[in-house]
């Protein structure tokens, strides 16, 4: 069995890669404001049209020593960055659903789970790269992010009605209200400072960052991203790459805050509770 979990998981990392590659298309096409449904893959410096075999994950990288077959323009190590970021992701979920879809009696609530945090994953992926690069959050990611959590609190509320024979309205109440209220916060935050203080993507990010992680993960999270865009900021300002006028863009920020969130809430509140009391 061991070395089956560990085919799976080799399994799973090769479909995360693979993603990951999809997800590049989709952040450089929302980018250049093109259909991600239609046209060939092509060269972003040279527009040159890729054969299969240019688009391997992570391998077509190391084979073409990061340039480009056609034009020999270097390829952004945004592409093998995004790739293998997603396929370990995939796998860390994974991991953390092994018990129950292995050896689980609710196999299919648990696959459908995991399903739908691969689909979140995927978004938080586009959100952070192009709001990175871009300062911009693409609305595609967030309606695909929302929709799965939506998806994955109605699948716990189910499974909460099937294995204790009654629905805990609370898998659903929490975080509708959580969502809610962060996006009121930061649009609050957004019309007083006319949208000098953040963009409105941040606002809309704040009602996926409210579902995905509930009351109270989500002000760890916004806690987490306020904590590290402020040690970035400064790091930063000190090296003179910004100064105090310069635009930094949050989403990022909110995203790392969100994904440590999701890993560590409950070692957090634990911790937190100990040095308080």
């Amino acid at each position: 069995m061991d070395l089956l979990f560990w085919y799976v998981l080799a399994s799973i990392f090769a479909v995360g890669i693979v993603i990951g590659s999809f997800l590049n298309c989709v952040i450089w096409r929302s980018y250049d404001n093109e259909s991600i449904a239609k046209g060939r893959s092509h060269c972003p410096k040279c527009r040159h049209k890729l054969a299969w075999f240019d688009l391997v994950p992570l391998i077509s990288f190391i084979f073409l020593r990061g340039k480009c077959r056609y034009c020999k323009k270097m390829i952004s190590w945004q592409y093998p960055v995004v790739e293998f970021a997603t396929g370990a992701l995939f796998v860390i979920f994974a991991r953390l659903f092994a018990m129950e879809i292995f050896y689980g009696q609710f196999f299919a609530f648990s696959l459908v789970q995991l399903l739908a945090y691969w689909v979140i994953l995927s978004a938080l992926v586009v959100i952070f790269v192009a709001d990175l690069r871009w300062y911009f959050i693409p609305d595609g990611a967030l309606i695909s992010g929302f929709v799965a959590a939506l998806a994955l609190r109605g699948l716990q509320f189910a499974q909460s009605g099937y294995s204790f024979g009654q629905f805990d309205l609370q898998i659903l109440i929490n975080p509708l209200l959580s969502s809610f209220f962060c996006g009121a916060f930061f649009l609050a935050i957004f019309l007083l400072s006319r949208g000098k203080w953040m963009g409105f993507g941040d606002v809309k990010y704040a009602l996926l960052l409210g579902m995905v992680l509930g009351f109270p993960d989500s002000l760890i999270a916004l806690f987490l991203a306020n904590f590290f865009g402020a040690i970035i900021g400064l790091t930063l300002i000190l090296a003179k790459m910004k100064n105090m006028k310069s635009e930094i863009p949050f989403g990022p920020f909110l995203v790392a805050g969100t994904l440590v969130a999701l890993f560590y809430s409950d070692s957090i509140i634990s911790w937190y509770l100990s040095v308080s009391y």
